[in-house]
């Protein structure tokens, strides 16, 4: 059976796999990864805005990995118009990074979960082999960690280099288009960094599983030593 010490370091080390999978799962299911504003080019053209009259026809837009939302004012007041990436949207974007992401991010969620396992049998025994100790689990946190920040790069990639912002805020408009005036990544985004960050912490809560603490030792009270010449007198 593995020391208190062990027991204690890989049960918060579980915790941490957990957290891991619980924020990758709510990045996935929100919709702020990104957040917004769009200018409605096509209406402050016809009517030629200035500066001040600009404000009638800047909205907010912001979406996720699967839907979103967008508020657009064209000069006739605000219009609210929902999101959703599948199963057509998604065809307007890149398609295949898109669906990469996506990937990445349900690996990462399957090897959180084998971190998981591994990290609650060495909570209970003393594995025999090395790919079930420490070694393993320094494994497979950097590979869910790894696959978590290929799906983050890939995003950020998405959406610097393959202007994902505008082709969102421009899908089904035919009359007018939309210009991104500002674009940021919101909570979603950084919990999925939270939740690929919670793996490295992994390899330091791990590594201090190793730390061998100096047992406590009780004096013994010295025993009176009895002589011959004690005898004699």
């Amino acid at each position: 059976m593995p020391g208190i010490w062990k027991k204690i370091t890989f049960s918060f080390a579980s915790l941490l796999n957990i957290a891991s999978v619980v924020l990758t799962v709510v990045a996935l299911s929100t919709e702020k990864w990104v957040i917004g504003r769009i200018l409605c080019q096509t209406g402050a053209d016809l009517v030629n805005a200035s500066d001040p009259e600009l404000d009638k026809f800047i909205g907010d837009i912001y979406f996720g990995l699967f839907q979103g939302g967008k508020i657009w004012k064209c000069g006739l007041g605000s219009r609210r118009s929902k999101i959703y990436i599948f199963p057509r949207l998604v065809k307007k974007l890149n398609g295949g990074l898109h669906m990469i992401i996506i990937l990445f991010l349900f690996v990462a969620i399957g090897f959180s979960f084998v971190s998981l396992a591994f990290c609650i049998y060495n909570a209970r025994k003393i594995p025999y082999q090395s790919i079930k100790g420490p070694p393993g689990l320094y494994l497979w946190n950097f590979i869910a960690g790894a696959f978590g920040m290929f799906g983050i790069v890939c995003f950020i990639a998405a959406v610097n280099q393959h202007r994902l912002t505008e082709r969102v805020a421009n899908f089904k408009e035919d009359i007018f288009r939309f210009v991104v005036l500002e674009e940021e990544y919101d909570f979603s985004f950084w919990l999925c960094v939270a939740s690929t960050a919670t793996h490295g912490t992994n390899f330091i809560v791990v590594a201090m599983s190793k730390i061998h603490f100096p047992k406590i030792q009780t004096k013994k009270p010295d025993e009176p030593s009895v002589t011959a010449e004690d005898f004699l007198y």
